[in-house]
């Protein structure tokens, strides 16, 4: 049993294959958490919470005679509101006196079979008998106010789902401000947290720092998860590693506005609460209305950061994305984008679709301006009819002449936004999220429609289904270019305008949904201006999301090192670009272009048709590499061999494949030095006892001195490794050197 309970203790306790989650009923009828971790057989861990008097910390008034029970130092499951813990709540609740307040007692539980499921809103989902789900149902006896706590334990992926559910069950309206989906309560040990910040253009920074006795908040208001802070985060022992030491992760499932907050309180226990941000946020619930929060990710483990990236890359890729691309090959493709922008016809298409197909490039995609009065990003958003200015007749004719290349076809759209210069802006002004009374902030000379709205939804259905249905078309590209302004809604009255933003991304949800289930042979692929709404909301619709707008290989180690600390290189879109860099200028050679986005799920965005000769030859192999690779790097265990912020002079990954019997190790020179050291790396995951050989090593740059035998040195014939000498004593690379040269190597075990 994953789940069990003991009545005479009134303790449950969830188990995965290394973990223990447990928490009680006091004798109070509060949820107190006990602990998480390493697992631990038949203990009840009570007495790691001893009663205590804090100074200053108030007591429930049936405890007032013995001062030593405090909800301001208890670990709780979910805090209530307004009851004496004055560390980070999970609620802000008020009733129609305007009293704000709950406290919340065990009433009942349920051990179900399989794994819950939450209305309306993305989660993890079970694919037959690998999850247990408990249920907790506790309630407020003054207002009446539910709480229902579900938990969802998948053993094998030791992985632990949280979600909340708050039900009106009294008589009177109530308000929600603030509804957090899960509080994780960590009363020993100190901690580091890693987040990751960054920007359009350079996403998923990875940063760590230890905790001090403060609120850490890590935070966006954006309307979507956002550029700058991504809804997961990691606490970790200070002494932890890619290979050991204690570490939790914690995963919002949802692509709006959202708030962690961790703290470190008097007596050293270190909360973190997570949810939808609160700020412009309110509920109404009135008398039986429910709200549902979004789901949380947990994952415990203590054998270091790599491990837990793997647990969250395995439960993403075969319980989050779904459908028939979440395990399919996925098509190398070229985008037309940075070779064209918004200016071609349906001749320039194909010209660059037919060099493609020669090269083994399997799907053309048509980026923006190929709809309504669409030249530039000032008009045409939302009038989703084929400009036949552009492409004579239409998609077909233009479809049927990449089709008879070989080649699939796919498509751009941003069916979220509307430019004022547009028929349906002209037509349904009000759909279009402004302030009454003020000229709205623009981004991009667009704005957010409002899909809090169904008839905005419903549009936009019929529209794009209309699409799907009447083209051969393969794949969507699903862009959202600015963050949400002006959050209003015409549609709502003023008591329910905190609802907007959240029930825009409800509406989204269910558009996506319709969409992706009446058209499962479609490839969706999230974007947001590049990584800005890369979560794992989106991914339970998308099973790729364009990883940055950023394409300079440079910029993307970096991007796609803070990536995988969550994500799996199966949803990070990467393409090799034009030099020199649109974004950075930067010049990159071809191969080390490819290397880096062999990292995610592989194609061009650039003209081929501009390449040399030499460069022609090169793309052929690159292609041949990545469908030889491709299950290799798709489905094998991901490993970070290198500390980009610390490394500084090189980068360097490697996949391993389930059954340890190859491996793919990728290294790039970032940083040319005079006199440079030796590259020297410990591989990871392979079998100890097992031997390897190089089955095949490809350098991308100059080697010093040059290999005047033929084969470079570090690929001697007929050498084979233990994995134990591999990844232990490690392997050497010969000096390279020159602008940005990279390593490719294939280690096969014989």
């Amino acid at each position: 049993m994953r789940i069990q309970f003991d009545s005479t203790t009134n303790a449950f306790t969830l188990t995965t294959r290394n973990t223990t989650y447990q928490m009680r009923v006091d004798r109070l009828g509060h949820l107190q958490h006990l602990y998480y971790g390493r697992r631990v057989e038949g203990d009840l861990l009570d007495d790691q919470i001893l009663p205590a008097n804090y100074g200053f910390s108030p007591v429930p008034y049936h405890c007032r005679a013995e001062q030593d029970f405090s909800l301001d130092i208890m670990p709780q499951e979910y805090t209530g509101c307004n009851t004496g813990d004055f560390r980070v709540s999970c609620l802000g609740v008020s009733g129609a006196d305007g009293a704000a307040g709950a406290d919340f007692c065990y009433v009942r539980h349920e051990i179900l079979p399989g794994k819950y499921q939450v209305d309306g809103l993305p989660c993890v989902y079970d694919n037959g008998g690998e999850a247990e789900t408990l249920v907790i149902h506790l309630a407020d006896p003054v207002t009446g106010l539910q709480l229902e706590l579900s938990y969802g334990v998948f053993d094998g992926q030791d992985v632990i789902t949280r979600q909340a559910r708050l039900v009106n069950g009294g008589g009177q309206t109530m308000t929600l401000s603030k509804a957090a989906s899960a509080c994780l309560d960590l009363p020993y040990g100190q901690w580091d947290l890693i987040h990751f910040h960054g920007r359009h253009c350079m996403e998923r920074q990875m940063e760590r720092l230890p905790l001090s006795r403060a609120v850490h908040t890590v935070s966006s208001r954006r309307g979507a998860s956002s550029h700058h802070h991504n809804p997961f985060v990691i606490l970790c022992d200070h002494a932890a590693t890619e290979d050991a030491g204690d570490c939790y992760g914690i995963m919002l499932v949802y692509s709006g506005s959202h708030r962690t907050d961790i703290e470190v309180d008097q007596t050293g226990c270190t909360r973190a609460v997570t949810g939808i941000h609160d700020e412009l946020f309110s509920w109404t619930l009135t008398p039986g209305e429910a709200f549902d929060t979004p789901e949380v990710i947990l994952s415990f483990t203590h054998e270091g950061l790599a491990r837990l990236s793997q647990n969250y890359h395995r439960i993403i890729r075969h319980n989050v994305c779904r459908g028939a691309w979440k395990l399919a090959r996925r098509p190398i493709l070229i985008n037309n984008w940075e070779a064209t922008y918004f200016h071609f016809d349906a001749d320039q298409i194909v010209e660059i679709a037919a060099k493609a197909a020669e090269l083994g490039v399997e799907m053309l995609v048509l980026d923006d301006g190929w709809f309504g009065k669409r030249d530039d990003d000032h008009s045409g958003l939302g009038d989703w009819f084929v400009n036949e200015e552009k492409l004579a007749g239409g998609l077909d004719p233009l479809i049927a002449r990449i089709n008879a290349l070989g080649m699939q076809f796919g498509l751009w759209v941003e069916p979220e936004m509307v430019s004022e210069d547009s028929d349906l802006y002209r037509a349904h002004p009000d759909w279009a999220l402004t302030l009454p009374g003020r000229e709205p902030a623009m981004g991009r000379h667009q704005l957010v429609l409002d899909l809090s709205r169904p008839e905005v939804t419903d549009y936009l259905y019929q529209r794009l289904s209309a699409l799907l249905r009447r083209h051969k078309i393969d794949y969507i590209k699903w862009d959202m270019n600015r963050n949400m302004t002006d959050v209003y809604s015409r549609a709502l009255p003023p008591q329910r305008q905190g609802e907007v933003a959240h029930r825009y991304l409800l509406g989204l949800y269910r558009l996506l949904d319709r969409l992706t289930g009446e058209f499962p042979q479609v490839l969706f692929e999230g974007c947001a201006g590049g990584g800005g709404r890369f979560d794992a909301g989106m991914l339970a619709y998308f099973p790729q999301i364009w990883c940055s707008d950023d394409t300079d290989a440079v910029e993307r180690l970096a991007i796609q090192h803070g990536t995988s600390f969550g994500y799996p290189v199966s949803t990070v879109g990467a393409h090799v670009s034009a030099c020199p860099n649109h974004q950075t200028g930067r010049t990159t050679p071809l191969g080390t272009r490819a290397v880096v986005a062999m990292a995610g799920t592989f194609g061009y965005e650039l003209d081929l048709n501009k390449l040399s000769a030499e460069e022609i030859y090169e793309v052929c192999y690159q292609v041949e590499d990545f469908r030889r690779y491709y299950h290799l790097i798709q489905d094998g265990l991901y490993y970070r061999l290198t500390d980009v912020p610390q490394e500084g002079w090189f980068t360097a990954w490697q996949t391993v494949s389930p059954d340890q019997s190859e491996a793919l190790v990728s290294v790039v020179l970032t940083h040319p030095r005079a006199n440079t050291p030796l590259v020297h790396l410990r591989l990871k995951g392979l079998s100890p006892q097992g031997r390897y050989r190089v089955e095949r090593l490809s350098f991308f740059g100059t080697l010093n001195p040059p290999d005047t035998a033929g084969e470079t040195g570090a690929a001697r014939a007929g050498r084979t490794w233990s994995g134990a000498a591999l990844m232990y004593a490690g392997y050497t690379l010969p000096q390279f050197f020159g602008d940005f040269p990279s390593v490719q190597i294939h280690f096969v075990r014989v």
